[in-house]
């Protein structure tokens, strides 16, 4: 998962969940409180665990040895409802049903968000970060309608590394 961070109104650091922790830990020690951490698909607000030398450490210990049967794979058995004709199609893929639900998973998060999902996730980034800016609800609104010049110009006097990660999740082209 790649995140991004903020202090006050810049971006502090950018990457992997991982070394966006460890950049926080190094350079901003007294004052990771004030950090804001966003996910970058999503938009939703993120809690780096900081601070965690216990985990360090525990993630470097080796593996144990691999006992019998099937391995784990972190597969979680959920129910889910389909109709009839649903299952038949899903009995007759190749690998049953659970394969071809996971193949159908992994070609959706491969194709990326959707245009309502890019602007939910600004929406989200918006309203922690710009909520008290002017012209915030019609910058909203704007969005919303597609109109991403008016969106633009709504938000052309905000914080701008505020504006360029806005723009940047609602994957609107460069000016």
């Amino acid at each position: 998962m790649n995140v991004t961070a903020f202090f006050e109104d810049r971006i502090i650091a950018q990457g992997p969940r991982e070394a966006v922790t460890r950049t926080i830990e190094d350079k901003w020690a007294g004052e990771h409180g004030a950090v804001r951490i966003f996910d970058d698909e999503s938009g939703r607000t993120v809690d780096l665990d900081l601070w965690d030398a216990a985990a360090g450490a525990e993630a470097a210990k080796p593996n144990p040895p691999r006992g019998r049967g099937r391995p784990k794979m972190g597969v979680v058995a959920r129910e889910i409802t389909l109709l009839p004709r649903q299952w038949d199609w899903l009995s007759r893929q190749p690998g049953g049903a659970s394969a071809a639900i996971r193949r159908l998973v992994e070609a959706a998060r491969k194709e990326g968000p959707g245009p309502e999902a890019r602007r939910d996730a600004v929406y989200r980034f918006l309203t922690a970060m710009a909520g008290d800016q002017p012209g915030y609800e019609e910058a909203l609104r704007a969005m919303y309608r597609g109109e991403t010049e008016r969106f633009r110009a709504l938000i052309a006097d905000w914080p701008q590394d505020v504006c360029s990660y806005a723009e940047d999740l609602l994957g609107a082209e460069p000016r």
